[in-house]
């Protein structure tokens, strides 16, 4: 039996104002574990996600594909990087948003290209809602259809329901928008950066920050 939607956010721009803190994390990471040679036009990767960074990177710089444990690894350092910088702040709404889903027993999810322990760092330090039993990031899956898909099957069993009314994703990257329309889903833009170019491709709703999120009555 369908129910209220399922809302499946994406985090770093699009509920965490943490892109330039965690590019700069990420990047030392890399080096730290040995790998010199680091493409840092992170834009321009055919995933953005942590775990293709990290795949992409090692077998750019030695040749050979990342050791399967590697990725546990990764996620360890980039908390501790993020534990050096300046706490993340949240993007503008977006701790209300998910303060009044939650209020209103309206299901959310997580799908984010990054990794668990360091995408449980930012959501502490912007105190946002955070359920751990719903969040999908690419510790399995370099896609982001992947970690979506895996977030809808988070969400189904803890929320309890075989499927929603409607599945929403939200992102501000065309990448997220292009996963959503790969899965047939539909899909809310935010931010300034990437409105054009998600407008271009087909975004039918935009929002310029979490402020003005359409949240159910």
């Amino acid at each position: 039996m369908a129910t209220a939607p399922l809302y499946i956010f994406d985090i770093d721009g699009t509920l965490t104002d943490s892109i330039p803190t965690y590019l700069k994390v990420i990047t030392q990471v890399l080096k730290n574990i040995g790998l010199r040679d680091i493409d840092t036009d992170y834009e321009n990767y055919l995933h953005h996600t942590d775990l293709y960074a990290l795949q992409y990177n090692y077998e750019r710089n030695l040749g050979k594909s990342t050791p399967p444990n590697l990725k546990y690894e990764l996620d360890n350092l980039l908390v501790q990087g993020l534990l050096k910088e300046p706490p993340v702040s949240e993007i503008p709404g977006a701790r209300n948003t998910l303060l009044a889903l939650k209020n209103s027993n309206v299901p959310f999810a997580y799908g984010t290209g990054a990794l668990p322990k360091a995408t449980a760092i930012k959501m502490k330090q912007t105190q946002m809602p955070f359920i751990e039993e719903v969040l999908a990031t690419s510790l399995h899956s370099v896609s982001r259809v992947g970690f979506v898909q895996e977030a809808i099957e988070k969400a189904k069993a803890y929320y309890k329901q075989e499927s929603f009314s409607q599945i929403i994703a939200v992102g501000d990257g065309v990448w997220d928008l292009k996963a959503a329309q790969k899965m047939d889903i539909d899909f809310i833009g935010v931010g300034l950066k990437n409105k054009k170019a998600m407008l271009d491709l087909g975004c039918e709703v935009w929002i310029e920050d979490l402020r003005s999120f359409p949240i159910p009555s």
